[in-house]
């Protein structure tokens, strides 16, 4: 059995580090968050101020090296998250409440907008909704592209709701290059990073966006997705739900080449396709399309449609809009139970009739 430290080991050494700005030891001065120890691998969250990440780049290295000497420790990660420093507002004149939006928003892309190193081609997945079967939608479809010969990678953007791994069926933490990038885990032939490899299973991610939005920047760009003799054909990204902070950085900060918008069939859910569709048009991403999830379940005893949620409105709010109708998925067994057992269903069962919906999806995007 392989030898871990303790904990009060682990904070011993990490100690032994000074923290530039208090002078104290790391531990000490509250910057190790979300301390991960197991199987030979040790790793924690290093959050700074994002005027001071400069500052502290040498202690990151310098903790990642102490934790390498730790006994029983073969690999060693420590994350740098910077988060900026909150201003108070000056107060305005007393005025009608209203509700501006950030005005972050309203930007088009930076021109220094890149994609991560050896990566052809970017897809969100993405729902203003939570609920609706975006990280299903996520994991089948880079299964799809993986199944059609493309070189597929899958990054889980959802912080603090990190389902993929559990999805694809993947755990451990990642191993590095020599040049520190993770090395991405690999299952059904889809390359896949996500915040729920690093951490432990069942720690809850409190953090503000700025934080966030830093440890999902470094987890697209610090991975060693592909090299020039092998590029990576398609990246896709599980993005969060909603239009909060995480979605403005990638779309401002990556090259993202469009986005697939997943939703449900009734009213409440299609109110949030129209805020999606804005959003993205707002920071000038492409919707590629629109696919209605849970569209029906069919009855067993008669083989017939039962619309529970009502069929065809997604249909029609992308027709409304103006943006391609990709396709209509079924309520599933198989598909769910599929990703309960970290065994995709276009993976597991490719010759079912849901899995090849999501083949013709990955056909008609696959550019």
């Amino acid at each position: 059995m392989e030898l871990t430290p303790s904990r009060a080991a682990v904070m011993q050494a990490l100690d032994a580090i000074k923290d530039p700005k208090s002078g104290q030891g790391l531990a000490m001065a509250g910057l190790v968050r979300g301390l991960s120890l197991r199987e030979g691998r040790a790793g924690f969250m290093l959050e700074v101020a994002a005027a001071d990440a400069g500052l502290y780049a040498p202690v990151r290295e310098q903790a990642e090296a102490a934790l390498r000497a730790l006994p029983g420790v073969r690999q060693a990660q420590v994350v740098l998250t910077a988060e900026d420093t909150p201003v108070a507002p000056v107060p305005p004149p007393p005025r009608r409440a209203t509700v501006a939006e950030d005005p972050r928003a309203a930007l088009r892309p930076t021109p220094t907008a890149t994609r991560p190193d050896h990566v052809k081609r970017i897809i969100a997945v993405a729902s203003a909704k939570g609920g609706v079967g975006k990280s299903t939608v996520a994991v089948n479809l880079a299964c799809a592209f993986a199944r059609l010969g493309l070189s597929t990678g899958l990054m889980d953007a959802d912080i603090y709701g990190p389902s993929v791994p559990h999805m694809m069926g993947v755990s451990g933490q990642p191993r590095l290059t020599a040049d520190k990038r993770m090395i991405p885990a690999e299952a059904y032939g889809v390359k896949v990073t996500s915040i729920g490899l690093i951490v432990e299973p069942d720690s809850a991610m409190i953090w503000r966006g700025p934080m966030a939005s830093s440890a999902v920047n470094q987890l697209i760009n610090e991975v060693a997705w592909g090299s020039a003799a092998e590029p990576l054909d398609v990246l896709v990204l599980d993005l969060p739900p909603g239009t909060g902070d995480i979605l403005l950085t990638l779309s401002q900060k990556i090259a993202i080449d469009g986005v697939v918008i997943v939703s449900t069939p009734q009213a409440i859910a299609l109110a949030d396709v129209r805020r999606g569709v804005a959003m993205f048009g707002k920071v000038a991403v492409p919707v590629l399309g629109v696919v209605e999830n849970m569209a029906y379940f069919t009855d067993p005893a008669t083989g017939a449609p039962i619309e529970i949620f009502g069929r065809g409105g997604a249909r029609a709010m992308a027709e409304e809009i103006g943006v391609p109708f990709l396709a209509e998925l079924p309520i599933d067994i198989a598909l769910r139970q599929g990703g309960d057992a970290g065994a995709p269903l276009v993976a597991a069962a490719p010759e079912s009739a849901t899995a090849a919906a999501f083949m013709a999806v990955a056909e008609r995007l696959r550019g």
